[in-house]
């Protein structure tokens, strides 16, 4: 999952709200992209999506019920021992400035709607029961994200990541247990991705339904234009999950992506964790 999150992140990053013709031009998947204006991400690096999402899963690995501190601890600490662009300016600012978790929940506002608490909730999926993913994915959402669109995107994601792990029906009915479960519907997303989180979520499940290799997938994530790192993530990390998607993404992408002390190899190294700690391997 975290791999595949990470280069949809990466491959994405190039791309976050570039023209459309510059898209159409490169879109090729033949290696990442440098942005045309965020010069400071370079071709293979991952953005926020990945390192939040890595705080996710370090989090759960320790606490399977991490309490609001536990999660502010995540999120402080895998921000200041790698900081990196990508988020919003806003939150970067705020995360410079904040010193530990406690400091995050005493002067943190949230109020937003935006993707930035569905783009990590996958790792959520892992856990055993479909009441205690939703449960969870709402409690770290309302940490930045207390607003209903912002918690519900959040769990949409994450129970979508648990349906696929824990082989509860064929790709085609995610959608219907989705609408069951919480509403929809999900999958008729039609045109640019905005910022609000149900923007991507639905982008991303659309074309996470539509298509049956990961290659078509990126292709489409980063062809709707706008925030298409996020969407490409959720996508390539669902796609991850399931096995009737052919996981088909091109070598030179898994080769290229970065690997310091946060990068490929260790996303690996959390995925084997995440796997062994609660599915049994």
């Amino acid at each position: 999952m975290l791999l595949s999150l990470a280069i949809g992140d990466a491959y994405g990053a190039g791309f976050e709200y570039a023209r459309g013709d510059f898209i159409a031009r490169h879109n090729d998947l033949k290696r990442y992209y440098q942005h045309p204006k965020h010069l400071g991400i370079k071709p293979g690096m991952y953005t926020d999506d990945t390192q939040m999402s890595l705080a996710v899963a370090e989090a759960l690995l320790k606490n399977p019920h991490p309490s609001a501190l536990e999660w502010a601890e995540h999120f402080v600490s895998a921000f200041h021992r790698d900081r990196r662009e990508g988020y919003a300016q806003r939150f970067y600012d705020f995360l410079l400035t904040v010193r530990d978790g406690s400091d995050f929940l005493a002067r943190i506002k949230p109020h937003s709607d935006k993707s930035g608490a569905a783009m990590r909730t996958l790792p959520v999926g892992f856990l055993e029961t479909p009441e205690a993913v939703l449960e969870v994915a709402a409690e770290q959402a309302r940490l930045t994200h207390d607003t209903p669109d912002g918690i519900r995107s959040a769990q949409a994601a994450a129970l979508s990541a648990h349906y696929l792990l824990r082989r509860l029906g064929p790709k085609a009915e995610l959608e219907q247990y989705l609408e069951k479960r919480i509403g929809g519907p999900w999958c008729n997303w039609r045109g640019s991705v905005g910022s609000a989180g149900m923007d991507s979520v639905r982008a991303a499940l659309t074309s996470f339904a539509r298509h049956q290799s990961m290659r078509a997938m990126l292709h489409e994530c980063i062809a709707w234009t706008g925030d298409v790192d996020t969407v490409a993530a959720l996508a390539l990390g669902l796609a991850a999950c399931c096995a009737d998607v052919e996981q088909d993404l091109p070598q030179v992408l898994l080769d290229t992506l970065e690997n310091g002390a946060f990068g490929s190899d260790y996303v690996k190294q959390l995925d084997r964790r995440l796997r062994e700690r609660f599915l049994g391997g």
